[in-house]
């Protein structure tokens, strides 16, 4: 049986068993090599996945930031789908790599053991075997040499007592005694002779056994061994292959997501969406009046002098002079005031309405929670034994101040917002505070001690109850103007000459619009001096000037400028 399988069977290789020795282990190594390449494969796509989740969580927009507010765009969407297409395609590498791990790896690592095991028993039978036959060959060997020793002895006896036999000296006994001796030693070789045949006709029966059929069967089972190892390294190649072709219609999903969110940008939308973000809702300015120098010019105070009066800023009408808004550079650096009143009368609209949507959405808020804590104490007051009612009122006594506030903010901006959208009369700027709110004036004579209307360089306006309250926060005071416009002063075509420099002597942030910040040493031109109002206006470069409160700098101004007036 086992000689018609044999064919090109390793049975004829069963002279070699060393050299299969070494095939088969190298055959263990090229498993373990492979395996180790699965692995390194495994951790690329690993690697190459967390990659590609980390770039597509870098460039997702953050919250409250200017990318959020990009999402309006549709090539910010299709760029913000995009992303989440590529962070699913991470995804796919994945799971390739956690099927390669599971159907490879874990598997060939599994297998290997049985293999080494498996390899280990059958050559332990196979030099069991070879063990056996070698130690019998060793016995046979001693049996011809124990029978040629003993067919010496025994010629050597004969010859002995041929010897005795002739010799006439020799006696009757001690030829009777080489006889016997001779005869004993022919009967030991005889023994020895059978013991010799008998030992050889069982080695040739064990030798032909060992290469006929114990070698064979052990190297049928290490080829079928062998076999099946090729063959599970094929399946493992196979399934290498087929594990990146499972994921290939979810990849193909993903950059056909790509390709929708690509395609559904739409140019003129972005356009339409940039219109309606900027749209400022001011009109075109008028045409400018020609100002004829040919006449005598006339030294007299600049119109955006702190000091200069009401009478002499305003224009008939009650007008303030046109800016030229296309061209205004906003210098604000800071947030802003909170009735938006230093945008455009269509964005303030929209700031406005967006922040009156937000609170609606907290007062709602606030209003299920006192829903929800009113039921919770109409529970107590049935059942004591579930709690004690007395105990929710300090938190329904919380969130009803928290409603108030926040109506009270609601009201506040829905009164700016009526006045945007010209629903109410616009109220005079002698009723602004600087904080937003608005409040009535009593009609009592001006006096030392009445309140006076004072703006700060950004435009906002204050109220002040007396001179001796005249400060704000560090004890700067607060510049005095009666223009209604003081940011009409940056709004000037004609650039102010320099009258000095100055040398900062504490550093001031500058937040509100008409400031500017400086720092701790920094040096800047001086093109407006204090004019008692506790303010000097100075230019760092051609694009940015401002007011710094006097006592933070050191003034150097020129012997041929010193207190010298502004020409318009």
């Amino acid at each position: 049986m086992i000689e018609e399988r044999m064919g090109d069977c390793w049975s004829y290789t069963k002279d070699q068993f060393d050299n299969l020795e070494k095939h088969t282990q190298w055959g263990i190594e090229f498993v373990e090599r492979y395996t180790k390449f699965v692995k390194e494969r495994s951790e690329i796509e690993t690697n190459y996945a967390k990659q590609i989740r980390n770039l597509s969580k870098k460039y997702q927009p953050k919250k409250n930031s200017r990318e959020e507010e990009e999402s309006k765009y549709t090539s910010c969407r299709a760029f913000l789908s995009t992303l989440n297409e590529l962070n699913d395609y991470a995804g796919q590498h994945e799971v390739i790599a956690e099927n390669l791990t599971s159907q490879i790896i874990s598997e060939l690592s599994r297998y290997l053991q049985d293999l080494k095991t498996e390899r280990k028993s059958h050559f332990h039978d196979g030099r069991k075997a070879q063990q056996h036959i070698e130690s019998s060959w060793k016995q046979l060997e001693s049996c011809k040499r124990r029978f040629e020793r003993d067919c010496k002895e025994a010629d050597r006896a004969q010859q002995y007592f041929e010897k005795m036999d002739a010799d006439i000296n020799v006696t009757k006994a001690d030829v009777e005694k080489a006889r016997q001796q001779a005869q004993m030693r022919h009967q030991m070789a005889t023994d020895s002779k059978n013991d010799y045949s008998s030992y050889l006709q069982k080695f040739n029966q064990e030798q032909n056994e060992h290469y006929y059929t114990v070698i064979p069967n052990i190297f049928q089972k290490l080829q079928e061994m062998e076999e099946k190892r090729i063959e599970r390294i094929g399946v493992c190649m196979k399934t290498f292959a087929e594990v990146d072709r499972q994921v290939l219609p979810i990849v193909g999903k993903c950059l056909d997501g790509m390709t929708k969110a690509a395609e559904a940008i739409e140019p003129n939308a972005d356009s339409k969406q940039v219109v309606e973000s900027y749209k400022s809702g001011f009109e075109p300015p008028g045409e400018v009046d020609f100002e004829d120098y040919g006449q005598a010019m006339k030294r007299t105070v600049s119109e955006t002098s702190l000091s200069n009066s009401r009478e002499g800023k305003e224009k008939p009408g009650g007008k303030s002079k046109g800016k030229l808004w296309p061209f205004i550079k906003n210098k604000n650096k800071g947030s802003g005031p909170e009735d938006f009143s230093h945008l455009p009368p269509e964005q303030r609209r929209k700031k406005l309405q967006g922040k009156i949507d937000e609170l609606s959405k907290d007062i709602q808020k606030e209003m299920d929670q006192r829903d929800a804590l009113t039921k919770m104490k109409d529970v107590y007051v049935k059942n004591p034994q579930m709690g004690d009612p007395a105990s929710v009122d300090p938190r329904l006594s919380e969130i009803g101040q928290t409603i108030e506030k926040l109506q009270f903010e609601v009201q506040k901006f829905e009164g700016w917002l009526a006045e945007v959208e010209g629903r109410m009369p616009s109220k005079s700027d002698t009723n602004r505070r600087q904080s937003g709110l608005y409040e009535t004036q009593n009609s009592t004579p001006v006096g030392n001690n009445c309140a006076q209307d004072r703006e700060s360089p950004d435009g906002s306006y204050t109220e002040e109850q007396n001179s001796e309250t005249q400060q704000v926060k560090a004890n700067i005071p607060i510049p005095t103007s009666s223009t209604p416009e003081f940011d009409d002063e940056f709004d000037d075509e004609e650039t102010l000459p320099t009258i000095g420099t100055c040398k900062a002597l504490y550093p001031f942030e500058g937040h509100n619009e008409g400031t500017i910040s400086v720092a701790e040493g920094e040096l800047l031109y001086v093109i407006e001096e204090d004019k008692g109002d506790g303010w000097t206006r100075v230019r760092r470069n051609e694009d940015e000037e401002g007011y710094v409160p006097s006592s933070y700098v050191e003034v150097f101004l020129e012997t041929n400028a010193k207190g010298a007036m502004t020409y318009i």
